[in-house]
Formats: structure tokens, C-alpha cells, sequence
């Protein structure tokens, strides 16, 4: 509980440092990153408040199955399903780790989550014949989660699954379709699927949300970019690509089919960031994604983020809001 404290404290201690606060110690306290290289302003990346690591990645993650997961059911997931190995990951568990390091289907990937930005993306680990593994770098950009892989300390932008800083730049990760969806639609989904649990139970309070009241807040912390025009910035927002929609409007007409997308929603999916417990979170409901190929529906990469996070990493593309 005391690390949780720390956590808290140094949050709110970084939401008055000046964007270019600690580069000075960058240098000494990254001496392996090669910063002659980099695809974005370093004068762009900021602190968040805690450390390196000081947000622990997993490396190691424990299983249980659907029934024993204790995961109420209408909290948010993550979740991914490569051959016959479905997974899924609570926010719950993510809003206090950012990020997993796993194997899934013999498929190395990571699944990682942005609170400030509710970005929840899984990407494949391997690049060519590299495989990485990720940290926290306890730096932002946009106020998005920036990570760095192990075997080159590069730093990585979290939205886009890209190398910004470092020996790495210039390579992308790939994103894997993957649904945020409640709990209780994974399990009916895949009623043998297995659920990320804790190691230890005691070590944060697994089940809270750190950030209580944020997506009903003016304007994002940590982020002085543009903001979206007609709408909130920290609405969310349905992100395919380059192309995004209004959540509102996607809830208003539960099926939207644009080109060779479907686009669905439903009810019955709390908010992780809005109440002090995930799961009395405002119902911000269920999105599903497909795309028609060769004749066969099947899932595609997609994010349901806050639009302000989508205006900063697409600039001069317009939400779709009715």
C-alpha cells in the first residue's frame, strides 16, 4: 500500500513540472539510449511523475481460468485470442502495470494500457528477427504512456507501437486485433479462456481506479496540445486507423457499416476510469470491429481512446460526430 502512496504523490507532484523538466538527467539516468537518434522533439517528452519501472511491468503473468478470475462481469478487458489460446486482461490489474509482457498462441506480444489516454493496444513483440520486451519509462508524450524495450533501451510511443528514441527508431510494433470488452462477454465467449490475476493480491488494490473522476474532467492532465474540435477531449472515441467516430454516435446507432467495416456496439461495460471501484463505473458499453475479407468477417485492430489523444497523434483528421 505504501508503494501505491508513492505512486499518488508522485503523480501529483508531476502535474506541475514544466514539459523539458529532467532532461537534464536523461543522459545519466539512460546511458545506453541512443538519443542522436530520434523520430520526435525530446523537448516533447515529459515526466509523469514516477521513475523508471517505477510502474512495474509484468513479466512473469499468472493465469486463472474465467470461474476463478473474480473479476466482476461487467468490468473492461482486454482481451486476445490466437489459435486456441484466448486471453484476457482486466484493467483492473492493467490500470496498475501499463504493461504485459506475454506469449499467447506461441506469439510473443504486449498488451499494454495508457490510462491518461485510455489507450488499450496489444502488439506483437518480434520485429524481424528481434524480439523485445517492454518497461515504463515514466515518461509521457500527449500525455501517452512512453516505453522502453530492454535489449536497446530505445523508448517507444505506446499509441503508435513505434521506436522514438534510440538504436530502435525507425521500427514499428504490430498491432494484433484484440477487443476491450467486459468481462462477462469474454467468458462467453471463451468459457475455457484463462485471466490475468495478480501475483500478489496485496501489493496495490487491484479493483480501484487510481484516477477517479478523470474522464469527467475540462481537459486532460499532463498535455497542452491541440484539443478537438465539437467535442470533449476526454470523450471517448472509437479509433480505426486513421478514422474515428464518436463513441456518443456509436452508441446512438449501435451498427455503423462504413466500406468493409462493421462497427457494433452494445451495453454493459463499465468505465474504469470514472468511479473509485471499476465496477460501479457509468456503462460505456461494448464495441466490436470487423472487417470483411475474401468473404470472412474477422476482428481488426481498433482502440477506444479519449479524443484528445487521437487529435495530437492524427493531426488535421476530423472525428466523425453525427
Amino acid at each position: 500500500m505504501q508503494s501505491v502512496r508513492l505512486f499518488l504523490v508522485l503523480f501529483l507532484v508531476s502535474l506541475a513540472q514544466p514539459a523539458g523538466a529532467g532532461q537534464r538527467h536523461w543522459m545519466a539516468d539512460w546511458p545506453v539510449t541512443d538519443f542522436s537518434r530520434a523520430a520526435v522533439p525530446l523537448h516533447a517528452i515529459r515526466p509523469g511523475g514516477p521513475a523508471r519501472d517505477d510502474i512495474p511491468p509484468i513479466d512473469q503473468p499468472r493465469f486463472a481460468s474465467v470461474d476463478q478470475a473474480a473479476v466482476p462481469g461487467i468490468e473492461p478487458v482486454v482481451s486476445i485470442a490466437i489459435g486456441d489460446d484466448a486471453r484476457a486482461y482486466p484493467l483492473r490489474v492493467l490500470i496498475w502495470h501499463q504493461i504485459v509482457n506475454d506469449r499467447v498462441g506461441g506469439t510473443p506480444i504486449v498488451v499494454t494500457f495508457s490510462p491518461l489516454c485510455n489507450a488499450a493496444l496489444v502488439y506483437s513483440r518480434q520485429v524481424g528477427a528481434h524480439v523485445f520486451d517492454f518497461g515504463t519509462t515514466g515518461l509521457l508524450r500527449h500525455a501517452d504512456l512512453v516505453m522502453y524495450d530492454r535489449q536497446t533501451e530505445s523508448w517507444w510511443q505506446q499509441y503508435e507501437g513505434e521506436a522514438i528514441v534510440g538504436s530502435s527508431v525507425g521500427m514499428r510494433l504490430q498491432a494484433l486485433p484484440a477487443r476491450l470488452e467486459s468481462m462477462q462477454r469474454f467468458a462467453e465467449r471463451y468459457p475455457a479462456g484463462q485471466v490475468l490475476v495478480p501475483s500478489d493480491a496485496t501489493v496495490r488494490p487491484y479493483g480501484r481506479n487510481p484516477y477517479t473522476g478523470y474522464d469527467s474532467m475540462p481537459s486532460p492532465y499532463l498535455y497542452d496540445g491541440p484539443m478537438p474540435d465539437g467535442i470533449a477531449p476526454l470523450a471517448r472515441v472509437l479509433a480505426v486507423g486513421e478514422r474515428a467516430w464518436s463513441l456518443s454516435l456509436v452508441e446512438a446507432r449501435g451498427r455503423i457499416e462504413t466500406g468493409d467495416l462493421r462497427i457494433t456496439w452494445t451495453p454493459g461495460q463499465s468505465s474504469a476510469l470514472d468511479a473509485k471501484h471499476i465496477a460501479e463505473g457509468r456503462d460505456v458499453g461494448n464495441v466490436v470491429v470487423r472487417q470483411l475479407r475474401d468473404g470472412v468477417w474477422g476482428d481488426v485492430p481498433y482502440s477506444v481512446e479519449f479524443a484528445f489523444a487521437f487529435v495530437a497523434f492524427n493531426p488535421g483528421v476530423s472525428i466523425t460526430l453525427d
